[in-house]
């Protein structure tokens, strides 16, 4: 499947190649990463599955190696169909993990936040592989 992607990072809002992240996060003594990734036009049938949504969660955190603190929260909520989906929160012991998967769109919107550093490009592609999405964009903040 081809798809088209974007990615940015951003420490302290200056550009930077994806591949640099963890110099520049050693460099800058930086406190933690953050890493929004929009998936867009993902498979229907996983982001409308509880399951899979949290089968995903803990094999997101096994793979970037945080440690996960009590268990997933995954609820399906939304008054209007603009906005009806499952929403995830997974706190992580040094910090959380958090999506919104938007079932008029297909588009699913994650958020990992940890002040240990982690490989953002192995997240990014694990998330666009998981949920089949056909276009992402993400961006990366490295917080002081």
């Amino acid at each position: 499947m081809e798809t088209n992607t974007a990615h940015r990072v951003t420490p302290y809002h200056r550009k930077l190649h994806i591949e640099d992240t963890r110099e520049v996060f050693d460099e800058n003594n930086s406190w933690g990463l953050s890493t929004a990734i929009d998936l867009h036009s993902c498979n229907p049938r996983l982001i409308r599955d509880a399951g899979k949504i949290k089968d995903f969660t803990i094999e997101l955190c096994d793979l970037i190696k945080v440690k996960r603190f009590g268990e997933c929260i995954i609820v399906h909520f939304g008054e209007s169909e603009e906005i009806q989906g499952f929403s995830l929160v997974q706190l992580i012991e040094t910090s959380l993990i958090s999506g919104h998967f938007a079932n008029m769109t297909n588009n699913a919107y994650i958020d990992i936040f940890s002040c240990k550093f982690y490989e953002p490009a192995i997240a990014i592609e694990f998330c666009k592989t998981f949920f089949e999405a056909k276009e992402i964009q993400s961006d990366c903040i490295l917080r002081k």
